[in-house]
């Protein structure tokens, strides 16, 4: 099996994106059509860090880090498509648009990340996303991203 066709746990997650613990927030790639769209899977767990201050007696995921884990799956659709994993190259958020909350999202239950590209020039591309629990969609957002060099250290 070669690495075009091997499923994207965390190991393949890890050598696309630069985000570690706790900022990492996809867990799984469930699909992904090159230069189309992706759909990758966040669990939502109560051990989450954000859940004791947001909010105290009803925890919900702030809706930030679900455009943030959306983010995530298109970075990874963005290195995957443009064959960049493990170049040191970063993708870079340069503007969010017309970000929209539907549900909240609790613990205890799969986050669906669908991202897709809008346009894509050269190291620029825009971006739609879609996160949902169940069916029942939680945020859709418009999002652009750079590509770029890792800043030195």
């Amino acid at each position: 099996m070669s690495e075009a066709d091997a499923p994207f746990d965390i190991p393949r997650i890890l050598k696309a994106l630069p985000h570690r613990y706790p900022m990492l927030l996809v867990d799984r790639v469930a699909e992904l059509k090159k230069g189309e769209e992706i759909t990758a899977i966040k669990a939502v767990t109560f051990n989450e860090g954000f859940f004791q201050g947001h909010f105290p007696g009803r925890p919900i995921m702030p809706g930030v880090l679900q455009i943030e884990a959306l983010a995530q799956a298109a970075g990874i659709l963005a290195v995957e498509t443009l064959d960049l994993a493990g170049s040191g190259k970063l993708v870079y958020f340069m503007a969010i648009e017309e970000a929209k909350f539907r549900a909240p999202v609790e613990p205890g239950v799969l986050l669906e990340l669908k991202a897709g590209f809008l346009q894509q020039r050269s190291r620029v591309c825009k971006f739609w996303g879609k996160a949902s629990v169940d069916g029942k969609v939680t945020c859709e957002v418009q999002f652009t991203a750079m590509i770029a060099d890792a800043p030195a250290a």
